[in-house]
């Protein structure tokens, strides 16, 4: 008897010689440099933005930051199901430049804003376009390169997108917070011009011309043991989440409570998680590849992450604020998984549905920040700052540790099959 959730092979196109420095990488990974870069802004500009709005109380500050991110997440979890059915049934081209035509006209809008409604609305619009670019850039690499050179070419991608938000700390401190809307709006808007140098990806056509049942996101539902496999991707990200929407976004505050020897400031921490990110980005893909385990390689960098939340909260009281930078460097290079993480998703299901998990799974796991947040506050009364943010931590890195360790390896395999519905 035929197995209902068995793959069902379709031929592969050719890329045995595909270069891992090929038009559809650097596209991919400009893409997601200027992703990096409007999808983090807001952490940069958070508190001087709220100020000229008129919001300067410390703890408005908190909560309306707060909801703000909220809304910009919110936008990412029904971006992320958008963008993944379409790129599934549309193609990852249509998706990889329609979502960033999109955020770059919501940024654009984001430096006109006057009232906190009208940034919460448009931050919820970003959100949907942001949403889009990682899962469509990292499935038309997946299915572009050979096999054994995907765990590079997503790596290029990571490496080269995490630094988007060290362009972003550098404009908002130089330019204002106006002015790096209106940047980054324009950087998305050049990149569009890069169209032309992509091509489709070869198993999507042929996935396509086989009139397979594409992009349905049900799908992922009808099925126990699918079901189970695209949790687990999805919880494998949330670690990333809690530590960048939580620790570094509200890294003033917790560096008031750590008793920190001077003013700690949220461009800073997410300047220096963000550089953190690019290496651990680099060293997570190089190491998936020479161990030939992304499972290994994911592993050690969540047993790393949780070493350094551990830092973070615990060894900082009374530190100099270049000692709290240089942890949270450190945090970030813990965390760089990401890239890693969305390419294992995209290489455990098949071609009719692989842009709908890669792009919905990370943007889940980003909007993991929308039950992250409240949680936060709502143990901060009994826990207190510290507390809510170890058992926050502790949480989220034990079910990513599992959902990792029972998830099939996934390096090397062939990606040339469709989902049986």
């Amino acid at each position: 008897m035929s197995n209902p959730a068995a793959p069902a092979p379709i031929l592969p196109p050719e890329t045995k010689h595909a270069s891992v420095f090929s038009a559809v990488v650097i596209v991919a990974a400009l893409g997601y440099f200027v992703d990096i870069y409007d999808l983090i802004l807001f952490s940069i500009v958070r508190v001087q933005s709220l100020n000229a709005l008129g919001v300067t109380d410390q703890a408005a500050v908190t909560s309306q930051g707060l909801y703000l991110i909220n809304m910009q997440m919110g936008g990412m979890l029904l971006g992320g199901i958008l963008w993944g059915v379409l790129g599934d049934k549309r193609g990852r081209i249509s998706v990889l430049f329609g979502s960033i035509l999109l955020y770059s006209l919501a940024n654009i809008a984001n430096g006109f804003v006057q009232t906190i409604d009208q940034y919460a609305w448009l931050r919820l619009i970003a959100g949907i376009g942001l949403a889009g670019e990682l899962g469509a850039g990292i499935t038309l690499v997946a299915e572009s390169l050979p096999k054994e050179k995907r765990g590079y070419g997503t790596m290029i991608v990571a490496t080269v997108g995490v630094s988007g938000a060290m362009l972003a700390y550098w404009v908002g401190e130089r330019f204002g917070w106006r002015n790096a809307y209106f940047i980054g709006g324009g950087l998305g808007l050049a990149l569009l011009l890069l169209r032309v140098s992509v091509y489709e990806s070869g198993m999507f056509e042929q996935a396509k011309r086989s009139e397979a049942v594409r992009g349905r996101f049900l799908d992922l539902f009808t099925n126990g043991p699918r079901l189970v496999k695209y949790i687990k991707c999805l919880l494998i990200g949330v670690p990333l989440w809690f530590v960048v929407g939580i620790l570094i976004t509200l890294a003033p505050e917790f560096g008031r409570e750590l008793g920190v020897q001077g003013e700690v400031t949220a461009g800073l921490a997410v300047f220096w998680c963000y550089f953190g990110l690019v290496f651990g980005d680099f060293a997570s893909g190089g190491l998936s590849q020479i161990w030939r385990s992304r499972n290994r390689a994911l592993q050690v960098f969540l047993v790393f992450c949780g070493l350094m939340v551990a830092a973070y909260l615990f060894g900082l009281r009374g530190a100099s604020t270049t000692t709290f930078y240089a942890v949270c460097f450190v945090l970030g290079l813990s965390v760089g998984f990401w890239a890693l993480f969305v390419t294992v998703a995209a290489e455990q299901f098949g071609t009719n549905l692989r842009a709908t998990v890669a792009t919905t799974a990370p943007n889940f796991a980003r909007g993991s920040v929308i039950i992250l947040a409240p949680t936060f506050q709502l143990l901060t009364g009994p826990l207190g700052l510290i507390g809510s943010a170890a058992v926050l931590g502790v949480v989220s890195l034990l079910i990513a540790f599992w959902s990792v360790s029972t998830l099939p390896e996934s390096y090397g395999k062939d990606l040339d099959y469709l989902e049986v519905s």
